[in-house]
């Protein structure tokens, strides 16, 4: 406590999150379990294994996956450009509900330290948005169940701009709907695409990497940690980062000091 003229007088003002990989590891346990389900059922006998659906990762959007995997590797059955253009939609609309389907029933758990923090957001009076290349209803099924409680501000997914991370994009949107200078935000991300793309906008940046991203260069990262962390469950790692007094669990008010 100190005194009143010294007061939280910090200049963010927003916490912009990620999803996969951020809020959830989706990517892992969630879009690739999804992906090989609808192949399966669309009669094909590819499946992306965890090591391999990490190098899918670096192209963006999950329609892109599929058109890559086609190009360089080919689908269990031949197809022309037309046939797998067509093809990819009607998958992507499958995989999707998939997806949703393990979300909504919550097989898919929020990664540690999570909730918690976006409720010290709440709690200081910070907006909340969610930034997201994933799909609308994914995003939706995320936000309307383990985050029912949770209030944000706009959540972008899906196809809201045209250029996906590492674009910039999706995050100079985001402050324009919500009037603010990108030193105002924090953005929370996993990976080194959604890094650059924050960075690309000028946003303060916190890394939580995840079995995919903690090989990947996120260095440009202002603040790299293991995950947010919780007091009485998994603690966070912090690899880069001027946290003071930092004990495992990543506070909001320490890296509104932080960056303020």
């Amino acid at each position: 406590p100190r005194n009143d003229g010294e007061a939280y007088m910090s200049k963010i003002k927003a916490v912009f999150f990620d999803q996969d990989g951020v809020i959830i590891d989706t990517e892992r346990d969630g879009h690739r379990v999804s992906f090989n389900m609808t192949f399966k059922e669309f009669g094909f006998t590819d499946e992306w294994d965890v090591e391999y659906y990490h190098e899918l990762l670096q192209v963006g959007g999950g329609k892109e996956r599929m058109k890559h995997h086609w190009k360089t590797k080919g689908f269990s059955k031949p197809m022309t450009e037309e046939e797998i253009d067509s093809l990819v939609k009607e998958m992507h609309k499958r995989k999707t509900a998939l997806f949703v389907e393990l979300i909504s029933t919550g097989k898919l758990p929020l990664r540690p330290g999570l909730h918690r923090f976006m409720k010290e957001v709440m709690d200081a009076g910070l907006k909340l948005a969610i930034c997201t290349t994933s799909n609308e209803q994914a995003a939706k099924a995320v936000t309307e169940g383990p985050l029912s409680d949770i209030k944000f501000d706009i959540v972008l997914a899906g196809d809201v701009v045209e250029k996906k991370k590492p674009d910039p994009a999706i995050y100079n949107l985001a402050l324009s709907k919500l009037g603010l200078n990108p030193d105002e935000v924090i953005v929370v991300e996993d990976s080194k695409n959604g890094l650059a793309a924050a960075k690309a906008a000028g946003a303060n940046v916190i890394v939580t990497t995840n079995h995919y991203t903690e090989k990947e260069d996120v260095s440009a990262g202002d603040v790299i940690v293991s995950c947010l962390g919780d007091a009485d469950g998994e603690k966070a790692e912090l690899r880069k980062g001027d946290i003071k007094g930092f004990d495992g669990v990543v506070h909001v008010k320490q890296l509104m000091e932080l960056f303020g």
